[in-house]
């Protein structure tokens, strides 16, 4: 990570983004205006010359309808060669990659500095997020009516719409963050 907040990707994602971008056949334009993201910077992740965070990599993702994973890790590579990812609150640590024939389920470990929100964009249609609570509180979910879970707690929400992540009260939220997405 970088004192910025950014993770530090390997340049290899850049790669992965472009060639999953020219395999469905959308411009750099129309995923950076789909993504919600300005075109320079979608052009910079291309070329390695841009660290992304968290949001911008969920939200080229969510735009290109694939799991994170198909951005951060090389198919065949196992989870642990994938770097952390860091959003506004959030810095989230692959633990595995579950694949069967109508989903990918991402399980990460995941950690919320207190004080900021974190807003994630919108997944592909069909995501749903599972959260347990391992130590603090967190306020997640639906921006429109987030959850709350203590510790020994869990939550889960569709993650098709805009959400969000926060701790409630002074202490760092650690949790597990199960990803379903549909293929």
């Amino acid at each position: 990570m970088d004192a910025g907040g950014t993770s530090r990707i390997d340049p290899a994602v850049g790669e992965r983004l472009r060639r999953l971008r020219e395999a469905r056949g959308v411009s750099l334009s129309a995923l950076a205006r789909s993504a919600g993201i300005g075109k320079a910077t979608l052009s910079g992740l291309e070329h390695g010359t841009r660290n992304p965070t968290l949001e911008t990599l969920y939200a080229v993702a969510g735009a290109l309808e694939v799991p994170l994973t198909a951005l951060v890790l090389a198919p065949g590579d196992p989870p642990g060669a994938a770097a952390d990812v860091r959003g506004a609150a959030v810095t989230a640590t692959l633990l595995e990659v579950f694949e069967e024939p109508g989903a990918t389920f991402e399980l990460f470990w995941m950690r919320v500095r207190p004080g900021v929100v974190q807003h994630s964009p919108a997944h592909a249609p069909g995501v749903t997020e599972h959260v347990t609570v391992h130590r603090g509180v967190l306020r997640a979910g639906p921006g429109e009516a987030p959850l709350v879970a203590r510790a020994g707690e869990h939550i889960s929400w569709r993650a098709d719409v805009p959400h969000v992540y926060a701790t409630v009260g002074p202490d760092e939220v650690v949790a597990n963050l199960l990803i379903r997405s549909p293929r």
